[in-house]
């Protein structure tokens, strides 16, 4: 099982490329970054993890700089985001963004996706609360018409492009690697089964009960294999990390620290036992 990072990166804490260079170095598998593109002073969207949301996440880097930057630092570290908030994004100027990355690092980036939580957020960015998600399918289906071989078209009700001359492309055929976030439910694993690779839970909680149930509706897709689960932000035991193992995970993104060098370095050392 392979065990990967995630961090608020910020302006106050270690820097992407110093991190990614100490995560190489020890053998871990990853480094995944989350995003926020700005935190309105409004807080009538509560955070998923309850309480009042961590001072990081007012601080947080760009992923996508942040791991070109890593990417550069390193040579076999695996890079990701966890997640990118894609009902955010322009899919043409992002699909150019995570091509580059992906190009840079040698195909190295997994891309994590999820419908965000915080809707004063979103709306800054003209987005419909109600409409997200079909909204991040159909931007995604305009990413991989541009990664396609070929010039590709893609007409949806909430985003399109023409056929279109786009490079570079992603080393893998059809895209990176892409996971999706969210709870448990019917309408994230049919999203699963029909647009993506797998799943990225926050924690990894209650997975006993949820792994059947995606995996019965990815067979019922007509999918062949199994999806892919990759918990993150995981704060570790040994037992969790075994149960995880148990069910078939093959790997775990751990939880760092938002701190200095020295802060996460301790947390790295500590977490080498679980290699």
């Amino acid at each position: 099982m392979r065990i990967s990072t995630t961090i608020l990166l910020t302006d106050e804490s270690i820097r992407p490329d110093r991190l990614a260079r100490e995560l190489e170095q020890r053998g871990f598998g990853g480094l995944y970054l989350p995003e926020h593109t700005h935190i309105p002073v409004s807080r009538r969207s509560r955070p998923p993890m309850g309480g009042e949301l961590p001072a990081p996440y007012l601080r947080t880097l760009d992923p996508f700089v942040a791991l070109a930057a890593a990417a550069t630092a390193t040579e076999r570290l695996a890079l990701g985001t966890s997640v990118t908030l894609l009902a955010e994004h322009d899919p043409i100027a992002l699909a150019k963004q995570i091509a580059t990355l992906d190009w840079l690092s040698g195909g190295r980036f997994t891309l994590g996706v999820g419908f965000g939580w915080n809707e004063e957020e979103a709306a800054d960015h003209g987005v419909v609360w109600r409409t997200r998600r079909e909204l991040v399918r159909e931007r995604m289906g305009v990413m991989r018409a541009l990664w396609a071989p070929e010039p590709t078209a893609y007409e949806g009700a909430y985003a399109s492009v023409s056929a279109s001359f786009a490079h570079p492309k992603p080393q893998r055929p059809g895209g990176p690697r892409l996971l999706l976030g969210g709870q448990a439910g019917p309408r994230l694993f049919a999203a699963i089964a029909e647009y993506a690779d797998g799943w990225i839970p926050t924690g990894g909680s209650g997975l006993t009960e949820s792994l059947p149930r995606l995996r019965a509706v990815w067979t019922g897709e007509g999918r062949a294999g199994a999806p892919e689960v990759v918990p993150s932000f995981v704060l570790p035991t040994a037992g969790k990390l075994e149960h995880f193992r148990g069910l078939g995970v093959e790997e775990v993104v751990l939880q760092l620290p938002s701190g200095g060098d020295d802060e996460v370095r301790r947390a790295l050392d500590d977490y080498a036992r679980y290699l």
